[in-house]
């Protein structure tokens, strides 16, 4: 069977006019890639539609979980197209989960010509974590590699531990989705038939992985 070969686009390289980084800059949003933005909420506001039409802002992620809807809202609806996701800002939030629905919709504002910005409340943790996992899966890099890129651009980036741990662990999740999708039906066949007793076992660890996740959940909200 014939080996099947993943090819990345070229990462781009860092603008050479890029500004030293400064605290105050924590409360604006930055260009990550080109079209693509990441900051805080208060970037995001009802005060700065100015500032999102001059940079040309066509999409929005707004990122919060139910607690926070009251003050963390998508603003212009009527302006900007918006995916409003809720996650918490919890090491034990599987926020894997939310990585396709997020790839797909910052590649539909992209190819359409449009600029999206992603933003959580402080822009540091989950609003960061998506655009690194969509920085690992569209170049084909490590989460370490794909850290230090954002990282250079918005300087205040800090994952919490437990989407640090699901972004290294999603490396091989999207490469392995990547290559099924590229495989011919004859080589997933044999692919499948090699591997139903690893995939059974893999099943098992998933949901005992799962069922463990659970606890931990129903555990906090007890606490």
């Amino acid at each position: 069977m014939e080996d099947v070969k993943l090819e990345f686009p070229s990462l781009p390289q860092c603008k050479e006019d890029a500004e030293d980084w400064s605290y105050p800059m924590r409360r604006e949003m930055q260009e990550i890639l080109p079209g693509l933005f990441l900051g805080p909420y208060s970037a995001a506001m009802k005060s700065k539609v100015s500032i999102l039409q001059k940079y040309g802002i066509t999409h929005i992620i707004c990122i919060r979980q139910s607690i926070e809807a009251n003050f963390i809202k998508p603003n212009f609806q009527h302006l900007f197209r918006y995916l409003v996701l809720d996650i918490a800002d919890n090491p034990i939030e599987n926020i894997i989960r939310f990585f396709p629905t997020t790839k797909e919709f910052i590649d539909g504002c992209l190819q359409s010509g449009g600029k999206v910005l992603i933003h959580g409340n402080a822009g540091i943790s989950r609003s960061a974590a998506l655009v690194i996992a969509y920085i690992m899966e569209t170049f084909g890099i490590k989460y370490r590699d794909a850290f230090t890129y954002v990282q250079e651009r918005r300087f205040c980036i800090n994952p919490n531990a437990g989407f640090v741990h699901q972004l290294q662990e999603y490396e091989a999740i999207y490469l392995a989705k990547l290559t099924i999708k590229m495989m011919s039906p004859l080589q997933l066949g044999r692919t499948f038939s090699l591997q139903s007793g690893a995939a059974g076992s893999l099943k098992r660890t998933l949901e005992e992985d799962d069922e463990h996740g659970n606890m931990q959940v129903s555990a906090a909200h007890e606490g």
